[in-house]
């Protein structure tokens, strides 16, 4: 059994919770810098896309996960990152600006979105959420001059300090790109959770009225909740728009928005970690069914036709078994996993007891 023995109030707010902790953390940073090294081109394209859907669970994980605001609008703000990216890069700005612009920009559009669309709560808030992410497939096909329309648009390769980048001609320096993109979002979302702000996003996630109640401004911490959530997303639309290499107003679905929040959900709704959770699943889940198929078809003879609709069906289903089975999703199973072998022989089912987290008042929100 390992114990933690905190001798300092800092123990409680830093990134990691000792140094074992740490030391797993730079393993697995490790493992991916030498990933191109290991695997084929294929395999580091599925590792890639992986990264850039996790970048995009965190956006909405913020919003969704920690400030306890639903949300299936957040394609639009995917695609928002996407074409202001591309579009920056087409007046002749360079990718190191346009890049983190992208970002920015989509997430003041957010912030002002937020105004008027937080005054919502629970189904509410996600029934409008929906709606403008359906409008800004409208919006798109009437930018046409800006957009491309229906024809949409063609990512250019990028220069990184000189270094020319394309999914398909560089796939290692992309995968680099991305990764880079994942490190400095993950340590500025767990500085953010450790700061003032990230506490106040808990609290208006756990209740609305205690958080008002210990002088909190909830419209002010949703709006930023929002922005914040909202940028990180528009950097994720920008890498996915590079990644895919063509895009249009088709793209960046509202289906797209519905398997964000299922992803968070099965990654563990509340962590970082369970974006990552998710990201794995939704970023490996096609080509497990495609795989399965195939041997299928082999052990038992049979035609591998594709079955329209088995990759959703399939994810639906994970997705109740975890509602009903494991609501904490993957991470959540893994911390019980792991808190088990921790305390060993002392460990009891009822630690992991499921308690209400909201106030009389607020049921009906």
């Amino acid at each position: 059994m390992r114990i933690v023995f905190k001798t300092d109030y800092m123990q409680d707010i830093r990134p990691w919770k000792d140094r074992y902790q740490l030391v797993l953390y730079l393993l697995l940073l490790t493992l991916m810098l030498a990933a191109p090294f290991v695997i084929d081109a294929f395999y580091l394209g599925e590792l890639n896309n992986v990264l850039i859907w996790a970048i995009a669970g965190m956006g909405l994980m913020v919003l969704t996960g920690h400030t306890g605001q639903a949300s299936l609008g957040h394609a639009a703000f995917l695609a928002m990152g996407c074409y202001t990216n591309i579009i920056l890069m087409e007046q002749g700005l360079p990718f190191m600006l346009a890049f983190p612009l992208a970002g920015i920009i989509t997430g003041l559009v957010g912030m002002v979105i937020a105004i008027p669309a937080l005054r919502l709560h629970g189904i509410y808030l996600a029934i409008a959420t929906m709606a403008m992410s359906i409008l800004v497939d409208d919006i798109i096909v009437l930018t046409e001059p800006w957009t491309g329309g229906v024809g949409g648009k063609y990512a250019p390769s990028v220069n990184v300090f000189g270094i020319m980048i394309d999914r398909w001609g560089t796939p290692r320096e992309f995968y680099y790109l991305t990764l880079g993109v994942v490190v400095v979002v993950t340590l500025g979302y767990i500085n953010i959770l450790r700061a003032p702000l990230g506490r106040s996003f808990i609290a208006v996630r756990d209740s609305e009225v205690s958080a008002q109640a210990i002088g909190i401004d909830v419209a002010r911490t949703k709006a930023i909740s929002f922005g914040i959530s909202c940028a990180i997303t528009g950097l994720g639309g920008a890498l996915m728009g590079l990644f895919a290499g063509a895009f249009n107003n088709e793209t960046f679905s509202v289906i797209i928005s519905i398997e964000l929040l299922m992803m968070i959900v099965i990654g563990g709704l509340g962590s970082i970690h369970g974006a990552f959770f998710g990201a794995i699943v939704i970023g490996f889940l096609p080509q497990f069914l495609s795989l399965s198929k195939e041997w299928v078809g082999s052990v038992f003879g049979g035609s591998n036709v594709a079955i329209p609709g088995l990759e959703f069906g399939v994810f639906g289903m994970i997705l109740i078994a975890f509602i009903l089975f494991e609501p904490m999703g993957l991470y959540g199973r893994w911390l019980k996993v792991r808190t088990f072998f921790e305390l060993f022989p002392f460990y009891r089912k009822d630690m992991f007891k499921r308690q209400k987290s909201y106030l009389k008042t607020e049921r009906l929100r």
